[in-house]
């Protein structure tokens, strides 16, 4: 029986990683800060908090790392065998918030790039996924706070004027792409990831605003307002980590070109149709 060690089970893509795992035969430890329980015999919880307070694992296990990168390749580079198979989730941060004007976003471009350094060098066989703006957990910080403002004030706040386009991502698909590369094992090592459509910012936020059980007034904050500082964070908590970096990438497009990934392992993730059950986390088995 395969063996594999997840970080970060709990999360967004852990959710849909386990299940996934457990159906193709896996022998599965969940690494969480909290430890848990689980009523299927071969998922073990066990608790740990990277990158210094981790157990001992299992030999000739494959590695997901689904939680912040830069923690988990500090223990890799001292706790990890060099040729243990390592897929993990990295960020398309290392590319668009490098330039950005606000340092804080700068220094996590820089603290990425460091983390993919370093995970290269320590990990013989490695594969970092890149992915687009990540929804479908109900635990995401870009979506589902606006989500939950809208859930509790029935109002939907949006930036309009946001043209640039968005590819967002599902989190399920990423499961299914980290099962798909422990497979398949490719040679490359860094991997961009989108969703299967490309959609403008402010479309976004009205086929979110569409997928809610309940109603919600929209409520438009003119992009020029909220980058002068007047609107976001007094309209909505749900926009209060909006920086002016984020801001003025709104009408940036970003999205990436997942030709490699779609050769190598037959990525190919769903179109953004987002429904009620996207913003409620899943149940962990």
């Amino acid at each position: 029986m395969p063996v594999s060690v997840v970080f970060g089970a709990s999360g967004a893509i852990g959710r849909f990683l386990l299940p996934r795992l457990l159906q193709a035969g896996h022998e599965v430890v969940a690494v969480s800060r909290d430890a848990r329980t689980s009523a299927d015999a071969r998922l073990r919880w066990i608790a740990g908090r990277l990158p210094n307070d981790a157990p001992s694992l299992p030999p000739d296990a494959t590695i997901f790392s689904l939680g912040p990168l830069d923690a988990f390749a500090g223990w890799f580079a001292a706790h990890g065998a060099r040729d243990a198979r390592v897929i993990a989730i990295g960020s398309r941060s290392i590319e668009t918030k490098k330039d950005s004007a606000d340092a804080s976003e700068r220094d996590v471009a820089a603290r990425l790039a460091r983390a993919e350094a370093s995970l290269d060098a320590a990990a013989a066989r490695v594969s970092v996924l890149r992915p687009t703006l990540i929804y479908g957990a109900g635990l995401d910080r870009s979506l589902t706070p606006i989500v939950a403002f809208a859930r509790r004030w029935h109002v939907f706040p949006y930036v309009s004027g946001a043209t640039g386009l968005r590819q967002p991502v599902h989190a399920d698909d990423l499961a299914s792409a980290c099962v798909a590369l422990a497979r398949a094992m490719p040679q490359r090592r860094v991997y961009d990831v989108g969703g299967g459509e490309r959609v403008a910012f402010s479309e976004m936020l009205c086929r979110v605003r569409a997928s809610l059980p309940f109603a919600a007034l929209a409520l438009p904050v003119p992009l020029a307002i909220a980058t002068a500082g007047a609107g976001l964070a007094r309209v909505s908590p749900a926009f209060r980590a909006a920086s002016a970096g984020a801001l003025a990438r709104m009408r940036e497009d970003l999205v990436v070109d997942h030709s490699a990934a779609a050769a190598d392992f037959d990525w190919s993730p769903r179109k953004f149709a987002p429904d009620a059950r996207d913003w409620t986390p899943p149940p962990l088995p």
